[in-house]
């Protein structure tokens, strides 16, 4: 097989943008070697030509690498990470804290750094937040008070609305269920503030 054809480009194009569609990322050369059954040098040399030809752009190295469709999908929408078990001691958005990605259109979220929570229980049912529902959340380490929040407290992430009980010089959080109780703390960190809820509609 010769290592630098037409069909060899329309392959790694191919399997480039089936991984970023599912993933939300570009794969590594060694995934496209073993996709496109080449070994990962001559898949550097591909990439090179395939950059000095205008089929993909490739700023910032390999991990930037951009195809037409990548670049339109990236005009268009944010790949948001969907943060699952919080790994104790590693960033929240660290690659094992992360479930899968979600495209949504920027135009729902604007721009920013964004990242999504399956919400699970019922502790934000008045602020109609349900069980299962995805909450996508801008990262910031600030808050209004009255904002919906994802603080992580003891390498656990909880989602509620943050207010300051300045008498006591504490942090309130609230859930948005009459039946259950705020929680005070000294001291929160602040991952996120929630901005928009995904939900299914039965």
């Amino acid at each position: 097989m010769r290592v630098m054809n037409e069909s060899n480009f329309s392959a790694i194009i191919a399997f480039i943008d089936d991984y970023y569609n599912k993933h939300g990322k570009v794969p590594t050369q060694q995934e496209i070697a073993d996709a496109v059954h080449l070994d990962k040098s001559n898949v550097n040399r591909n990439l090179k030509v395939m950059r000095a030809r205008g089929l993909i752009d490739m700023d910032g190295g390999w991990r930037g690498i951009r195809t037409t469709k990548i670049q339109k999908r990236s005009d268009e929408l944010n790949y948001v990470p969907v943060v699952g078990t919080i790994a104790c001691g590693t960033p929240m958005l660290a690659e094992q804290n992360i479930d899968r990605y979600i495209p949504i259109p920027k135009a729902l979220t604007g721009h920013g750094d964004f990242f999504a929570l399956h919400a699970s229980g019922d502790s934000m049912i008045n602020a109609n937040i349900d069980d299962g529902d995805f909450v996508i959340v801008r990262q910031q380490n600030t808050a209004n008070e009255g904002d919906i929040v994802v603080a992580l407290i003891d390498d656990e992430a909880t989602l509620k609305r943050y207010y300051l009980d300045r008498q006591n010089n504490k942090v309130r959080l609230h859930p948005e269920n009459d039946d259950m109780e705020d929680m005070y703390f000294d001291t929160i960190n602040i991952q996120g503030v929630a901005i928009k809820v995904v939900k299914d509609l039965i």
